[in-house]
């Protein structure tokens, strides 16, 4: 049995978890380290919650997810109707000096980069599309 997924959930942080265990069973299934999923929710989390946060702003939106994988790699793709945002735009934070000089946010863009093996993003018909992929470790 393939995997694979498709879901719609609501512009709630309480529609998480769900997006979290499908993860899991999906990533679970392909043979992926526990490290390596948490890895993957940690960077879907932060996505979908800058979307719920910085996008939307207010219940109401939609965001589709689908996971499509192998037991070598597996690609999220993160759809919303929020205003145009292309996440990749954010610049790398500054993580030297006094903490009480640095600009504010910019963190959970730097940590997705860090997790994930590759980020895409597009602007189709009205939609923002983040790609996101993770290889599973040899």
């Amino acid at each position: 049995m393939d995997p694979s997924f498709e879901m719609t959930i609501g512009s709630e942080i309480d529609n998480i978890p769900a997006v979290s265990a499908q993860l899991e069973e999906a990533m679970g299934a392909w043979g992926f380290s526990a490290e390596e999923i948490l890895d993957t929710q940690l960077a879907v989390e932060e996505v979908i919650t800058n979307i719920i946060v910085h996008g939307y702003k207010k219940p109401g939106g939609g965001i589709h997810l689908s996971c499509k994988g192998s037991p070598d790699l597996v690609r999220i793709r993160v759809a919303d109707s929020a205003p145009q945002f292309d996440p990749l735009s954010v610049p790398e934070p500054e993580l030297e000096g006094d903490i009480d000089e640095r600009r504010i946010g910019g963190l959970g863009i730097y940590l997705v980069r860090q997790v994930m093996d590759a980020l895409s993003y597009r602007y189709e018909d009205g939609r923002n599309i983040l790609t996101l992929e993770k290889r599973r470790s040899p």
